[in-house]
């Protein structure tokens, strides 16, 4: 093999799929490696008329089948995938679109490299809501 043939394929560019899933949305970045140019990006409203139908499964699923295009258009061929939930005081479990945007990537001919939780917990900062029954005193 000569040094013609060792040119290394533009193709294999690496993004990150920063994937934000609540109950009641979910949100699909995809970026650089550094983070700071954002390439494509999709959110549940973009791709189903009613907005109870913006966290499901299915949205999610089409939202990823977009950003996926869009990354091959741009040479992407491998992901990294950052799940965050709402975190916080909140809920720290992802929403039902989670799972869905992963398997979409991944059949739209990505290739997933790492996946991480980025949910961000608390150390002890605010204090959480009251509930039902922490109303008196």
């Amino acid at each position: 093999m000569s040094s013609a043939d060792d040119t290394p394929e533009s193709a294999d560019r690496v993004g990150v799929a920063h994937i934000h899933a609540s109950l009641n949305n979910t949100i699909i970045t995809l970026t650089d490696l550094t983070g700071a140019e954002t390439l494509a990006k999709s959110s549940g409203g973009s791709v189903v008329k009613q907005s109870r139908n913006e966290s499901t499964p299915y949205a999610a699923m089409q939202m990823a089948e977009e950003v996926a295009e869009t990354a091959q258009e741009r040479g992407i061929s491998t992901v990294h995938v950052r799940i965050r939930a709402p975190g916080g005081n909140m809920n720290t479990n992802p929403g039902p679109g989670a799972q869905a945007a992963i398997r979409a990537l991944a059949r739209a001919g990505l290739e997933i490299g790492r996946i991480e939780d980025v949910t961000p917990i608390p150390h002890d900062g605010c204090k959480g809501p009251k509930g039902r029954r922490g109303r008196g005193n």
